[in-house]
């Protein structure tokens, strides 16, 4: 079959997507679609049907035959057409699964150029940029029933105990994984799954794409950062990049380094951060599982970023605080205390309960209470002021239950830098109430000479005016 044969055309019809919106689930048109010119496809015989001699043929012939698309926006269309080739594509599955020394070196070229014209397509504009995981379906593809069995195949392939990575390599190279990268930006999840699973075997196996594939990884990751903010594959992408950490070598590169500091930190300040937070937070607290001396530079970028006018935002960073310092080495906390507590008292004192509530949660783990506990003659001037002022002024219940607790255990743990906080905190009020009272009584004071000076003016203009006359 010549290689014109493979080449597509991608299309959305507008008539067909018109219809789709009615439906409750909607599908996106990236879907390829065959000239009328193109030849009908013939029902071949399965592979174990055939004398092993012949086999390697029909599998090519096959694999040339699953090179053919299909317009999935028309449901009704070429009907005998898409049944041929997912039976052809099952049945490729299975031999690829079952079978022993079919891998042979000239079918690899083939796989590719299968896998290439099946998977590699423009995908559209997204009809909802406000998508919201929470509250919208996503938008399916159109083609996932081949599209499912050509992931499937590709899989089956890479895992093969017959594939070679010495001839992999001539076929998948840095365009193939390029393409590969801007798939995942499809709006289908079903479709991100595969390619994360696809993308690390490939990782795996190939160890001189393993540099390139990381850096446009970290490209994806700025231009998301810093111009489109929009990228569907970022949960994906992070979670290749957790297990890919894991592995590094010690002692760390300083590309990784890098990498964590210009890329993973500010990963924190995009808007729909919650759509990939827990893959993003698994990633630093693996860095520093691997590098503890990397704590003091994570928590500043943390500090930096931390939101203003976000609750639910607060939440997730207190979330990822908490899992930094169930890790954190004690010779990194002493580093970090001061100002990561000032936060976490800032947080406490706000006036959205869930912010206060995630942020005295600290205090029934464990390993925080052991690492306050011995450093909480740094810790308990920061937190005390605002506890005190919390116990007596909250709107909440919850969380004046909550601080009484903390107070509780701030006493038992220091019994006497509690009692001189507390007259320290009472002497610095009565203060502020002489100082509020004087100003209370300065700014009658300014009121009443301001009156005065008016009045003062009002009687010399009535004086003027009765003297002209």
């Amino acid at each position: 079959m010549s290689s014109t044969t493979t080449a597509f055309v991608d299309r959305i019809d507008p008539f067909a997507k018109r219809s789709l919106k009615k439906k409750q689930k909607k599908s996106q048109g990236s879907s390829r679609y065959r000239n009328s010119g193109d030849v009908e496809l013939q029902q071949l015989p399965l592979l174990k049907d055939v004398p092993s001699m012949e086999q390697e043929d029909l599998f090519i012939r096959k694999l040339r035959q699953c090179c053919i698309g299909f317009d999935f926006m028309d449901p009704v269309a070429d009907l005998k057409g898409k049944e041929i080739k997912r039976a052809s594509l099952n049945d490729l599955v299975d031999y690829i699964t079952a079978g022993r020394g079919v891998l042979t070196e000239p079918v690899y070229p083939e796989i590719i150029k299968m896998i290439s014209a099946n998977l590699f397509r423009t995908l559209p504009p997204s009809e909802n940029p406000d998508f919201d995981p929470e509250e919208d379906d996503p938008t399916l593809e159109a083609s996932w029933p081949h599209l499912q069995l050509v992931y499937e195949f590709f899989l089956r392939f890479l895992e093969s105990s017959d594939f070679q990575p010495a001839i992999g390599k001539r076929v998948i190279d840095q365009k193939f994984v390029l393409q590969l990268l801007d798939l995942f930006d499809s709006e289908d999840p079903r479709e991100r799954d595969f390619l994360k699973t696809v993308l690390h075997r490939i990782y795996g196996k190939f160890l001189g794409l393993r540099a390139f594939i990381r850096k446009q990884i970290n490209n994806i990751f700025l231009r998301f950062i810093y111009e489109t903010e929009h990228f569907n594959g970022v949960g994906e992408l992070l979670e290749i990049l957790g297990s890919i950490i894991n592995g590094f070598a010690l002692p760390l590169k300083a590309e990784h380094k890098q990498f964590l500091v210009k890329v993973l930190l500010p990963l924190h300040k995009v808007k729909c951060l919650s759509l990939y937070h827990a893959q993003l937070a698994y990633c630093v607290v693996q860095f520093l599982e691997k590098d503890a001396t990397l704590t003091e530079p994570v928590c500043r970028g943390l500090l930096k970023y931390w939101p203003k006018t976000c609750s639910q935002k607060e939440v997730m960073f207190l979330g990822e605080v908490e899992e930094i310092l169930d890790v954190i080495e004690p010779s990194q906390f002493v580093k970090i205390q001061d100002p990561m507590f000032r936060q976490i008292s800032r947080c406490v004192s706000s006036p959205h309960f869930q912010v206060a509530e995630r942020a005295l949660y600290f205090w029934n783990n464990e390993y925080i209470m052991s690492l306050i506990e011995e450093n909480n003659h740094v810790i308990m001037p920061i937190m005390f002021p605002a506890l005190y002022r919390i116990s007596k002024e909250h709107w909440n219940q919850t969380i004046v239950a909550l601080v009484y607790n903390v107070l509780k255990t701030f006493m038992e743990m220091n019994s006497k830098l509690f009692d001189e906080l507390t007259a320290s905190y009472k002497t610095e009020r009565q203060k502020e109430k002489k100082r509020e009272k004087e100003r209370d009584e300065l700014w009658k004071k300014l009121s009443e000479l301001e009156l005065n000076h008016s009045n003062k003016i009002k009687e010399s203009g009535d004086s003027k005016a009765a003297a002209g006359k």
